[in-house]
């Protein structure tokens, strides 16, 4: 998959429609959003019009993975974001 240059040092996109990674997100504070675990990361889903951002949770600072409808079923990708997200420091926040 290609890598898009984003503007930002602290973003990543990859195909086309683009798979969004952004870091240096202030860690999440509790939500009533849902809350998934894949491979051991919490990460919290917020449902959008084109797809699924998923925030880690118990992570600071916080990794948002932006997945466009395209890729459906979306948590699918995030194992590929895993080392990514596990080297980022713990909160002790973890899904309930």
């Amino acid at each position: 998959m290609a890598v898009i240059s984003p503007t930002s040092p602290a973003a990543a996109a990859w195909g086309d429609p683009a798979i969004i990674a952004r870091c240096g997100f202030a860690a999440l504070s509790p939500t009533t959003l849902d809350c998934i675990q894949v491979d051991g990361i919490d990460w919290v889903v917020e449902p959008l019009d084109d797809g699924v951002a998923f925030t880690t949770y118990g992570r600071d600072p916080a990794l948002e993975v932006l997945i466009p409808k395209a890729y459906a079923p979306e948590p699918m990708v995030l194992p590929d974001f895993d080392q990514v997200a596990e080297a980022l420091p713990r909160t002790g926040h973890a899904c309930t």
